[in-house]
């Protein structure tokens, strides 16, 4: 069983996700690490080949990621809006969605101009605002544990989902 952490931009998928690797023993991978050491960077992708392309290699990588077992997968923040990436990301593995409110994404977000769909918009709330309200409710239906984030520490987080996957498993 694969342990797949989801959620928006800024709520710790990566940073919470080595955590649990190293907790567990397991692989961790982020798919958009992935795609970057394959493809080049992510914001050259969205601008040279667009967003559509980018959301075609991220499911390539869900082929090849959700075929293996053992693994501890952070993905992209829009990866989960695709039904057929759930699917194969479900038939081996238990879904974690990592939510945070509007306040904190923004915290951790507002400086990183690395974000391909925050990039140059000048517009960092409206725009964060408007992924959150879409994406949440896609969120919190492919999820089959959703963890809360606000306040609480990486190794707190980590913890949590180590407990749940091991019950998962059992």
């Amino acid at each position: 069983m694969n342990i797949v952490l989801c959620g928006m931009m800024g709520v710790g998928k990566s940073s919470v996700g080595v955590r649990v690797a190293e907790r567990t023993g397991r692989m961790w991978y982020d798919t958009d690490v992935v795609i970057s050491d394959r493809h080049g960077r992510i914001s050259d992708i969205f601008e040279f080949y667009g967003e559509a392309h980018f959301r075609a290699l991220e499911t390539e990588i869900v082929r090849e990621l959700s075929a293996r077992d053992g693994l501890v997968i952070s993905t992209g923040g829009g990866l989960v809006l695709k039904p057929e990436n759930n699917e194969l990301l479900k038939k081996n593995g238990k879904i974690f969605f990592l939510r945070a409110t509007f306040e904190t994404l923004l915290k951790r977000v507002r400086a990183d101009e690395t974000r391909p769909l925050l990039k140059n918009t000048g517009k960092t709330a409206e725009t964060l605002g408007k992924l959150l309200k879409e994406r949440t409710p896609v969120y919190e239906h492919v999820a089959d544990y959703i963890i809360d984030t606000d306040g609480r520490t990486v190794q707190e987080i980590a913890d949590e989902i180590v407990a749940l996957a091991d019950g998962a498993q059992a």
